[in-house]
This record gives C-alpha cells, sequence and structure tokens, in this order.
C-alpha cells in the first residue's frame, strides 16, 4: 500500500508560489490531540520552574546551642532549643526546600504532540513552508519587510530554520511576537504560542525526518 502524503505548497521569500513538497500524511493530518497536547506543556512548563524556594528548618537557623533554662523547678515548660518550630525566629516545620519540578514524557508521546501541534497549524491554514530566507543586514526593519511580504505582518510567527544564521536571528529578537527556532529545537509550547508556523524547505525536511520514524512505526 503506498504512503499517503500531503502536497504543500512552497513560496518566496516574496510570497509568490515557486513550487510544491509532499510530506507523508502521518506527519501532517493526525487528529488533535487536546489531552496530550495539554500534558505536554504542563511538562515544558514544568521543567522552566526554578525550584529554589527554601525555609531554614531548626537544624539551620543560627543560635539555639545553649539550652534556655534548666529542665525542672523553674514553672516553665521545657525547652531544648530556642530555636524551636514553636518559638519565635525558630525553624519551619516541612517548609518549602530546593527541588526540580521537571518530568518528562515518553519520547513517542512527545512526537505526537508535536505532530498533533503542527497538524493544527496546517489544517488553520497558518503553516507557511518558504523556499528560504535570507536578509541583507541584521535590522528589525528588514524582518519587517519579509514578513510583509510573506503576509504575515502583525501576526504572531515561529520561524524555524535548518541552520542558524545570525542576521535573521539579530533581525527578530526586537519583534516580541516573532521568535526563532531551529528545526531540532521545534517543541510544542512555542508551536502553540504563535499564530503562524513559518518553516524553510530545509527545516521541514529535518522536521520530517525527525517525527515521521515514530509516525511510520506506529502506523
Amino acid at each position: 500500500m503506498a504512503e499517503q502524503r500531503i502536497t504543500l505548497p512552497v513560496v518566496s521569500q516574496g510570497g509568490s508560489k515557486v513550487g510544491d513538497v509532499e510530506v507523508p500524511a502521518l506527519v501532517l493530518a493526525g487528529p488533535p490531540r487536546e489531552a496530550l497536547l495539554h500534558e505536554v506543556v504542563r511538562s515544558q512548563l514544568a521543567s522552566r520552574r526554578a525550584g529554589t524556594a527554601a525555609t531554614k528548618t531548626r537544624g539551620f537557623v543560627s543560635g539555639g546551642g545553649k539550652k534556655p533554662w534548666r529542665q525542672k523547678g523553674t514553672g516553665r515548660a521545657r525547652a531544648g532549643s530556642s530555636r524551636s518550630p514553636v518559638w519565635a525566629g525558630g525553624g519551619t516545620i516541612f517548609g518549602p526546600q530546593p527541588r526540580s519540578y521537571a518530568y518528562r514524557l515518553p519520547r513517542t508521546a512527545r512526537r505526537a504532540a508535536l505532530r498533533a501541534a503542527v497538524a493544527d497549524r496546517h489544517s488553520t491554514g497558518k503553516l507557511l513552508v518558504v523556499d528560504g530566507l535570507q536578509l541583507p543586514e541584521a535590522k528589525t526593519k528588514r524582518m519587517i519587510e519579509c514578513l510583509h511580504g510573506l503576509g504575515l505582518d502583525g501576526q504572531s510567527v515561529l520561524i524555524v530554520l535548518a541552520r542558524p544564521d545570525d542576521a535573521i536571528q539579530r533581525a527578530a529578537r526586537n519583534l516580541p511576537r516573532v521568535k526563532v527556532l531551529l528545526a531540532g529545537g521545534l517543541n510544542v509550547y512555542d508551536v502553540l504560542g504563535h499564530a503562524a508556523l513559518l518553516m524553510t524547505r530545509q527545516a521541514l525536511d529535518q522536521v520530517v525526518a525527525r517525527l515521521g520514524d515514530d509516525a511510520e512505526a506506529r502506523a
């Protein structure tokens, strides 16, 4: 049985069509999987948490080495340290300690979620494949002109490149709604966080190679 494929138009940097590219349907035609997308986004956000909140237990509070008063005969409660949690200035019971909130889902689940996110942008007509991106200089206005030529001006755009490009990365960093990623760093959170997904032809090939293996194995 022949593999089903989806044809995507490829446009030039000026916005005119220059060809087509075929992508396996298993990569772009996946069903919406909102629960899986939710879990992957939660995992990504959990990994970004600093986890540096900390309080001092009685073992870390300075002082309190001497017994405040003798055990018996004073009429007061027995006390062994002025740094007991029941004393003002004492330690904290069960307070937060530095920890990692990160957890990882299985690789197949992460890639299935990424396929679903990219497929969602394709189904809504927000996936654009460009033959190549090149700027004459690393200026913000050049990036604005480029996005205008592609019909993406004023939108939140995730640009995916096959290899680092200093001019494009520097030109886009002052645009708050535009982000540049390499194909190897494409992730669910950033795809869902931008209205449009702009990929170069070579970046698309890398993403398809990355996502196609698990999709074919699942099929």
